[in-house]
């Protein structure tokens, strides 16, 4: 709230000299008085007024390497989120093998399984790298019911369950289904 203040001024007009009948002399002057009000900006003293204490401006949004050995670090974005990846996919491809043909997971792998996993990890680390080389990171893209942390989780399990497939298979010697 801006405090107002009046301000006058007086400017000279003219000087009238006028002659008494006692034949002296007297000097009348005119001035003009002119009354304005100005806006006085606000005080600095912080003494009588109490003031609140301005919050400090938000910490700018940290920046996003886009370094090779950044983003494949062990603590970088890609290792994890690509490894889950390909572990959901190899977890429903091995399980849907292995209904269709009654395959276990190594006889899938055995019997020409290694190209196809390879074309698989290439083209998924690639199409998962790009976007990271880029500085976008899946935090930016998640929301509603798909986040990013959904993905983490989920690739998390499919990691899981493709070894205890693995695994259980390797101990029974025969597929799970």
């Amino acid at each position: 709230m801006a405090a107002t203040s009046v301000l006058f001024t007086a400017t000279p007009v003219a000087r009238l000299t006028t002659t008494t009948p006692s034949s002296s002399r007297r000097n009348i002057n005119f001035a003009v008085v002119r009354c304005m009000t100005q806006d006085k900006q606000p005080s600095t003293d912080t003494s009588k007024t109490p003031t609140t204490p301005t919050p400090p401006p938000p910490p700018p949004a940290p920046k996003v390497s886009t370094k090779f050995s950044d983003v494949l670090a062990f603590g970088g974005p890609a290792p994890e989120r690509i490894n889950g990846r390909l572990a959901m996919i190899g977890f429903v491809s091995a399980m849907a093998v292995e209904l269709s043909n009654g395959q276990d997971v190594f006889a899938q792998i055995s019997h020409g399984g290694v190209p196809a996993f390879v074309a698989t990890s290439l083209v998924l680390s690639v199409a998962s790298l790009v976007p990271l080389f880029k500085g976008v990171r899946a935090e930016s893209k998640s929301s509603g019911l798909m986040t990013s942390d959904a993905e983490l989780w989920n690739g998390r399990a499919a990691m899981l369950g493709l070894v205890a497939l693995a695994f259980t298979e390797y101990v029974t010697g025969s597929p799970l289904v």
